[in-house]
């Protein structure tokens, strides 16, 4: 491999484009949702990759949470208080379906609402 190929693989990379902090959110979002749908998908058989899952979801509405409490957050009251509550409401959801007493189903529709506002669309 020459100088100018070496130069080239090393410098392309900062080609790419940069993601914004919507672009991550909604990235993280995403391939949550896709791996609880999958886990659902497989019944009984895929409640552990299910839990994990869900695990993750619970983390990534956590940090929604820390981040909408700092007082350093620029986002309208109102927005902040809702978020809080899905933080909320997404964490006690959550060990009721890992205590099997309820499904995911509400956790899919708050991931999947949250997604539609990243991405711009209704």
């Amino acid at each position: 491999m020459n100088a100018l190929s070496q130069a080239h693989r090393a410098y392309s990379a900062a080609s790419a484009p940069t993601r914004t902090t919507r672009g991550t959110e909604y990235e993280a979002i995403a391939r949550i949702t896709t791996r609880i749908r999958a886990a659902e998908a497989k019944g009984t058989a895929g409640f552990a990759a299910l839990a994990e899952a869900l695990n993750d979801n619970r983390k990534i509405w956590t940090i929604f949470a820390i981040d909408v409490a700092d007082k350093g957050n620029a986002l309208p009251s109102e927005l902040k208080a809702r978020i809080l509550y899905l933080a909320e409401f997404t964490n006690h959801h959550t060990s009721k379906v890992l205590a099997r007493q309820a499904n995911s189903e509400p956790l899919l529709e708050i991931n999947t609402a949250i997604l539609r506002g990243l991405r711009g669309g209704t």
